[in-house]
This record gives structure tokens, C-alpha cells and sequence, in this order.
């Protein structure tokens, strides 16, 4: 075993696990949730879902392939979901401190230490992982011996979409193209849609998701009047946190269906949606986060396998009359996506666009398109 320094992750409950560090060595805080995926470390860790929350991966083994390279704008990652960390710390059972892999830059130790952001391993993640389920996420901290002790802290009680959504609007004409100011941009390129998105703290798969799909793509800050804007069609990204905070993003939301364009939502763009139908949104026991989450398209027996990574849920039966349920989750019963029964208006709450995570549903994105010709 590698000589690393003694920590302790500590719950709000006072349970302890005992671990070493191979990340940076200083005291972190946050809500402890745990993810069930194999791969794709690199693209959670930047999830901007993930915005305070300590990660614990049930995983054996954590950091085998290293990190890809940080390529492209911090507006738009080539290898990367976000422009940033945004977990507060992870947790593994096992670390590799040599990796291997075509595309690695750096390892794992290596890039968390740059960002400085704390990686345990030697934690029994299985025993922490039941104690999840059975108890539900709850807050933890990390400390280091011989180091600073630190505060619990709660990122659902601060608005994290506002903490994670991009400053000011910017225009994507293509893949490859430079993204610039909404001010400096000119009229949309001849025969290519128009699709605001509403950047609630977005994964950068969704944006190319969508240039693949030769729209040109308006990407405006949670808070943004899109109402003010001509488009084609409304996008809502995913995003951290209580979407109860997103109040002007509803109220936006809701206005916007006047126009009676496609409209669609993922994730934190399913509840806002739903929101903005009249329903409601609740806090799940301890989340959905893994690339194995079965959803079965309702009234048939269509299932998927989908990507998930989310805290909240939409209670289905605040759906308004003209509102039905699309997608239910196969493990528990709760709500993976909202539909208007007459207008072009719907909504995943898992992710269509993956990375990591299985591209079963990815035709999702094809479907809007579709809608904005219609």
C-alpha cells in the first residue's frame, strides 16, 4: 500500500469511516451521496449535478484509466461535462495509483490535488453505501489527521442552479465554432433552427448533443427572460439541487408555452417543467445516480436502460389534466419524464445524452428536432 495520510469521513449522524487519502489533503463538507456507475469518473466528477456533494463510488476501484486532457473553451469541454470539479471530495474502496489508458493526461491524484478537491480510498464503501440506503443521503465532512476540523454543510439549502449556470448568454452556430456573447452574435446562419437553452447548471454533452444536430444553439443563464427572444424551440439542462429555487425560471417557463413551441426538459428541466405545469417536486431517499437505471415508456412496454444523476423526483399525480406521465422508473415506480397530452411539450428526467453512461436514449434529441420542423 501506497504511504498516503490518515482521514476520517464523518455523518451528520456521528457514524466515522476511517480511509486514506490520494487526493488533495484538506477538510471538505457536503451531502454525501453515492453513485453506482462502473466508469466515468471524470465526467461526474464535473457533472455540475454533483455541485456539493461528496461523491462515494460502489465501485471497487477508482482511477485506473487517469483524466483526458482539459481540451476545448470552459464553455464548451471536449472530454469534460463542466469547466470544473464541482464534487466536493470522492470516496472508493481502492485506488490505482498507476493508470493506463490512450487518451490520459494525468492521473486521477494529479487532478484532484490541482483543483483541490479531497479523494479517500481504504473506506469500506460498501458498509457507507447501505448506510446510505437505509438511512438516506445525509451530510458528511472529511478531515485529515493532525488538521482542521470543519463544519457540516447542506448544499440543498442554498440555490446551486444560481451557483452553477453560466454568467451571461452565449451563441453556438456549430461544432467547432467559437462561442459568442448573445450582443456580438448575428442573425442564425440560413437554414439553421433557433433553440434557446436554459442553462440550470448544464452537462456539456447536451450542447454538443445539439450542434451535432445542426441547430444553432442560445444558451442563457437560469434566470434569463428567453421570452424576449425569437426561437424555434426551448431547451432546459439539467442541473444541482432544489428546483424550488428556480422560481423566475418556472415563471419564464410557463410564459413560454404560450407560444406553443417544442419545449423540452432533462433532468432538472423534467421537475422545472412539471413545475411550470402545476405540479409538484419532492426529495428522494437518496437519489438516482448510475448508468443502470431501467425507464419504461408508458402505455407500452418499451424499456431503456438511462443514465441518472438526481436528487429530486416530480410527484406525478400533482400533474395537472392535460399533463401525463411519458417515462416511469422500473425500481421504484417514481416519475422519468412529463408530457403536455396535446402541445409539443415534454421531458426526461434521466439523460439522453449520457457521458458517461449508456446512449440507449440518445434518439431523444432527434425527437425535439423532429418537433421543431413540425
Amino acid at each position: 500500500m501506497q504511504a498516503s495520510k490518515k482521514a476520517v469521513l464523518t455523518l451528520e449522524d456521528g457514524t466515522t469511516y476511517a480511509g486514506r487519502s490520494f487526493g488533495y489533503e484538506g477538510p471538505a463538507a457536503g451531502e454525501v451521496v453515492f453513485n453506482t456507475a462502473m466508469t466515468g469518473y471524470p465526467e461526474s466528477l464535473t457533472d455540475p449535478s454533483y455541485e456539493g456533494q461528496i461523491l462515494v463510488t460502489t465501485f471497487p476501484q477508482l482511477g485506473n484509466y487517469g483524466v483526458p486532457p482539459t481540451l476545448g473553451d470552459d464553455d464548451l469541454k471536449t472530454y469534460l461535462e463542466g469547466s470544473r470539479i464541482h464534487c466536493r471530495a470522492i470516496i472508493a474502496q481502492d485506488y490505482a495509483f498507476y493508470f493506463s489508458h490512450w487518451l490520459a493526461d494525468k492521473s486521477l491524484a494529479e487532478w484532484l490535488k490541482q483543483e483541490k478537491i479531497p479523494g479517500l480510498y481504504d473506506i469500506d464503501t460498501r458498509a457507507l453505501t447501505k448506510h446510505l440506503r437505509n438511512h438516506g443521503s445525509m451530510l458528511g465532512k472529511i478531515t485529515f489527521e493532525d488538521g482542521d476540523d470543519i463544519d457540516f454543510y447542506d448544499p440543498n439549502a442554498y440555490n446551486l442552479i444560481a451557483m452553477t449556470s453560466i454568467g451571461e448568454p452565449l451563441v453556438y452556430d456549430g461544432i467547432g465554432c467559437r462561442p459568442v456573447p448573445l450582443a456580438q452574435a448575428g442573425p442564425a446562419p440560413k437554414g439553421l433552427k433557433t433553440v434557446v437553452l436554459v442553462d440550470c447548471g448544464i452537462k456539456h454533452n447536451i450542447i454538443r448533443c445539439l450542434l451535432h444536430r445542426g441547430v444553432r444553439v442560445v444558451r442563457v443563464p437560469w434566470d434569463f427572460d428567453f421570452n424576449t427572444l425569437e426561437w424555434d424551440g426551448l431547451f432546459i439542462s439539467n442541473g444541482p439541487g432544489n428546483p424550488d429555487f428556480a422560481t423566475t425560471t418556472v415563471d419564464n417557463i410557463r410564459r413560454a408555452m404560450e407560444r406553443r413551441k417544442p419545449i423540452c426538459g432533462i433532468c432538472m428541466g423534467n421537475q422545472l417543467l412539471a413545475k411550470a405545469a402545476g405540479g409538484r417536486t419532492y426529495k428522494l431517499k437518496y437519489g438516482h445516480r448510475s448508468h443502470n437505471q431501467p425507464v419504461r415508456l408508458v402505455g407500452s412496454n418499451r424499456c431503456f436502460i438511462t443514465s441518472q444523476n438526481h436528487g429530486f423526483a416530480v410527484d406525478t399525480e400533482s400533474l395537472g389534466p392535460d399533463w401525463e406521465a411519458l417515462f416511469v422508473n422500473m425500481n421504484d415506480g417514481t416519475n422519468e419524464g412529463v408530457r403536455h397530452k396535446t402541445l409539443p411539450f415534454w421531458s426526461a428526467q434521466f439523460h439522453p445524452e449520457a457521458s458517461s453512461g449508456p446512449r440507449d436514449t440518445e434518439f431523444l434529441f432527434d425527437e425535439f428536432i423532429k418537433d421543431l420542423s413540425k
